[in-house]
């Protein structure tokens, strides 16, 4: 079934122009009906433009033009009883021909025939299957022979235009036969509508079935109204006051449930409210009852009319509340939403063995996924990566429900099956489990880090210490040792006089100025001599001959030397690997300080996408950092350049 595009919109502006109209009659010639006007054309016009929103929201769905259309067949029905009383009290105030009256008569079956519709094709704007694909021009085709056969109706037209005389004369006996026929065919064309529901219902998960579920309140309603009317006429001989009641219902919770279902499903616990709902009618049932039979047994015993009669009834009643209440309640639960409550369940087990250390935490995952039979779930826990899973794995993205404590969130619970206002009661009951996992979580990660932080300490300090004894060996010590032999020689041959002291001596003095000048770079690698002038004559030091454009921005206030060389090796390490892997155009350095706190911030504009675990430079200057107590921050997405930000503790 497809409709044109501004089809919502076009009925809205009738449903306001019939308003505007039957509007201007009320204050032309007021009478009893504005109250009762007001009230259903308020309703209709508000059906009609949410059905305008949802078929604005929602693209490519009937959905929405077929609630416009329920609502402007209510505004219709309203401004057409204000026409009719308007023209019975000034017959010569509007012009109203009986022939029109006539083919209106039985205009109110438009408005089950167009529930009907929406109920096919509710939510998705879709049949249940091909072999609906009958059902909608039968019920449109019903909607038109009933409308033209009760145009010659047997009993009078319907209230207030009962007096008028029938232009075409009362029916044949066939044509009030067929009447009755379409009348009964209607009927259950309505009921078919509702068996689609449930039909779709069998085969629907996830957000259909919880919009199905929201349908569930005007259904039975809508479902319930033909009962109404014909019991109404059996017992009084005409469809009244009562039918109109229950239709106006019915019309108000269809309103609501189709805006709820469409635009919010996840606004409530769809579960919960129609559990709540059914065991409160039940409740109410029972204390009637309760109440009549009570009343009944009291008034024989303490006659008829008496004051005890009435107030012990009212005390029974009392009294069952609570215990029939929980017992309904009890039982409501286990029959609408059984796997809610045993996910609800599953949690509070989980709980009291997490309690006697019979359990971990980190089970809960697969504790929900056993309890609502949903394969798909995951709890995320918020750690520094993003939302991990207990088993490491990062949890998509898409359907998720934040889990939170003391209103920080600490994760999300994901699922492509079990509903979102599900997963926001389990998320509810399970954050404390969450938190205890997330915790466990952090503390072992940053155990693992300080682990492996200790172990690349170790090999970075045994690798330095090797690299000095080599440096030593190869270079000074040599030099040293050669020397020390020159000296020796000399010694032995300076009393026979056969060894030129002077040229002996000058040697020597070079060899250890050479001796002197290996060590101080040896001693120059452990601390760069520059930051004797500071730090920002040892960063322009070391930038001054890049072949990119290095901004430098740093504080003038002395640094303690321990922050001072962490500070410049994270600076040189950053800007190295800027200009020799980012392909950057532009390099920036800040260093400033907030009250006990260095913040170093190095940024290019460069390709971005570095990983610390691609190689060693980043991976030490964490541990250099943290060997300081401070903390290391990367952020480089690859295109968007990268940022390096060092938070080092110092003296205030």
């Amino acid at each position: 079934m497809t409709w044109p595009r501004p089809a919502g919109l076009a009925l809205l502006g009738a449903s306001v122009l019939m308003t505007a109209g039957a509007t201007w009659l009320l204050f032309r010639a007021p009478n009893d009906l504005i109250g009762a006007f007001a009230g259903l054309a308020t309703l209709g016009l508000a059906m009609a433009a949410l059905g305008v929103t949802i078929e604005l929201r929602v693209r490519a769905n009937v959905v929405g033009p077929l609630l416009a259309w329920v609502g402007a067949i209510v505004v219709f029905l309203a401004a057409r009883e204000v026409y009719y009383r308007t023209w019975l009290d000034d017959p010569a105030s509007v012009p109203l021909d009986p022939r029109v009256v006539a083919l209106l008569n039985e205009s109110g079956w438009w408005l089950l025939a167009a529930v009907a519709l929406l109920l096919l094709h509710f939510p998705d704007g879709t049949l249940p299957s091909r072999r609906w694909s009958v059902l909608p021009p039968l019920v449109v085709v019903l909607a038109l022979a009933q409308q033209g056969l009760g145009a010659a109706p047997r009993e009078p037209f319907t209230e207030p235009m009962q007096g008028l005389a029938k232009p075409w004369g009362p029916p044949s006996d066939v044509v009030n036969a067929l009447s009755y026929v379409v009348n009964i065919g209607l009927i259950l064309t309505v009921l078919a509508a509702a068996v689609s529901l449930a039909a779709r219902f069998r085969k629907s998960t996830g957000v259909v079935r919880a919009q199905l579920k929201w349908l569930a309140f005007a259904g039975l309603a809508v479902t319930a109204y033909p009962v109404v009317c014909l019991a109404e006429i059996v017992v009084t001989g005409r469809s009244g006051v009562v039918a109109t009641v229950f239709g106006v219902v019915t019309i108000v919770a269809l309103f609501c449930s189709v805006g709820v279902a469409m635009l919010r499903h996840d606004l409530y616990d769809v579960d919960r409210v129609l559990a709540d709902t059914i065991s409160y009618t039940l409740v109410l049932l029972v204390l009637i009852g309760a109440y009549a039979l009570s009343a009944l047994t009291l008034g024989l015993a303490t006659g008829q009319d008496s004051p005890a009669a009435a107030a012990g009834a009212t005390a029974i009643c009392a009294v069952l509340l609570t215990p029939v209440r929980r017992r309904l309640q009890r039982v409501v639960d286990q029959r609408l939403f059984p796997r809610t409550r045993a996910a609800l369940k599953a949690i509070e087990d989980l709980q009291h063995r997490v309690h006697t250390q019979a359990a971990q935490p980190e089970e809960l995952e697969e504790t929900l996924r056993t309890a609502l039979k949903d394969p798909t779930l995951q709890v995320g826990q918020l750690l520094a990566a993003g939302f991990i899973d207990a088993k490491g794995v990062p949890v998509k993205d898409t359907g998720l429900v934040p889990i939170t404590l003391g209103g920080t969130q600490i994760g999300v619970l994901a699922s492509s099956v079990t509903t979102p206002a599900v997963l926001k009661v389990v998320a509810t009951a399970a954050a404390s489990l969450v938190e205890v996992a997330r915790l466990r979580g952090e503390l072992a990660t940053a155990l693992r880090e300080v682990e492996a932080s200790r172990t690349r300490i170790i090999q970075a300090g045994d690798a330095e210490r090797h690299r000095l004894e080599r440096d030593l060996h190869d270079g000074a010590q040599q030099r040293l040792v050669s020397l020390g032999m020159a000296m020796r020689l000399a010694q032995r041959q300076l009393p026979t006089g056969s060894v030129d002291v002077h040229a002996l001596l000058d040697q020597g003095v070079a060899e250890l100025a050479t001796a002197i000048a290996e060590l101080r770079q040896i001693a120059h690698g452990l601390r760069p001599t520059s930051l004797d002038d500071g730090l920002h004559n040892a960063l322009a030091a070391l930038t001054n001959k890049l072949p990119v454009p290095v901004a430098l921005e740093i504080m003038s206030e002395p640094l303690t030397d321990d922050v001072a060389i962490t500070a410049y090796y994270v600076a040189a390490e950053a800007i190295t690997n800027a200009a020799k892997h980012a392909r950057a155009n532009t390099i920036t350095v800040r260093v400033t300080q907030q009250a006990d706190e260095v913040n170093v911030w190095v940024r290019d504009d460069g390709c971005g996408g570095a990983d610390p675990r691609g190689g060693s430079g980043l991976a030490g200057l964490a541990d250099r950092v943290a060997a300081l107590g401070g903390s290391l921050r990367l952020n480089s997405r690859p295109g968007a350049g990268t940022t390096i930000q060092a938070v080092l503790p110092c003296a205030s």
